[in-house]
């Protein structure tokens, strides 16, 4: 294997700065998912480790649990979106992930989604209420696994404390790592709950607009999507992962009102692939 460390930290630092310069994305396979690469999934992450810790950030040196990897599968997607890169900033993110950069999502505008749907050229203008419908329906097949596999981590650091005052005598270093851990799973949930509202901005910014630009009756589906969706971003808000209960059909009755009343438009549905 190769010795990252005899790299030195000038020549990681440069690795980090040609990095940044030019802003490499993770590379991706079939439905979005991570394909392996020594770059992003050795070099980036180890030369991200060594600038959080010049930037005295919490730096964990325990291996990952099998939840803890899940976890990170199942919360990418909603980080970058293949269908839209302009809008998800896929370059950015990977920085981001790998711990090279700051995170910068915080900076990201909800109206960049409608300005990719937009542009986009298609052949009929109701297609693009279905591609919303189906990139939300995408995010509601895969939100209960994802809460589970976060639920699984929170788990797993409560095990950690436990186990650490359980057992007495165990070095600084330990305790030390379990606080970073934690830290670092934490940090990772917290930018998940930023992604999934953003989406959800995102295509609510982006719904009205399209009612706007060209009204159409498919957007009553649309909009019954994405209010299933709203008690998901509620939950992951509140924290609210281990609840066991499914979102759709929740909230104590509480009905989110929707955004049409009585319309006179275009009736030509496209079905949403």
């Amino acid at each position: 294997m190769f010795d990252f460390l005899a790299l030195g930290r000038p020549v990681l630092v440069a690795l980090a700065l040609a990095t940044l310069s030019g802003c490499v994305a993770r590379p991706v396979g079939d439905f979005g998912r991570a394909q392996p690469s020594v770059l992003h999934d050795a070099i980036m992450p180890y030369a991200g480790d060594q600038l959080a810790r010049v930037r005295k950030e919490p730096v964990s040196d325990f291996n990952q649990t099998d939840q803890e990897v899940l976890m990170h599968d199942r919360t990418w997607r909603f980080l970058v979106a293949a269908h839209g890169k302009d809008w998800m900033f896929d370059s950015s993110v990977e920085l981001q992930r790998t711990r090279i950069g700051r995170a910068r999502d915080y900076q990201f505008s909800r109206d960049r989604y409608y300005t990719w749907l937009r542009t986009t050229e298609y052949r009929s203008s109701p297609t693009r209420y279905s591609t919303v419908g189906r990139h939300i329906l995408a995010d509601l097949d895969t939100l209960p696994a994802t809460f589970q596999s976060i639920c699984a981590v929170l788990e797993v650091d409560w095990q950690r404390r436990m186990a650490l005052a359980e057992i007495g005598g165990l070095e600084q270093g330990v305790a030390d790592n379990v606080a970073a851990r934690r830290a670092e799973n934490q940090w990772h949930i917290d930018w998940f709950v930023r992604a999934l509202t953003y989406r959800y901005d995102s295509y609510d910014y982006a719904l009205d607009h399209l009612l706007v630009e060209t009204p159409h009756e498919q957007s009553i589906s649309v909009d019954e999507s994405l209010r299933q969706m709203r008690p998901w971003v509620d939950r992951a808000n509140r924290g609210d992962f281990c609840s066991g209960a499914t979102a759709v059909g929740t909230g104590g009755g509480v009905t989110i009102p929707s955004r049409y009343q009585t319309m006179r438009i275009d009736t030509e549905v496209v079905v949403q692939k």
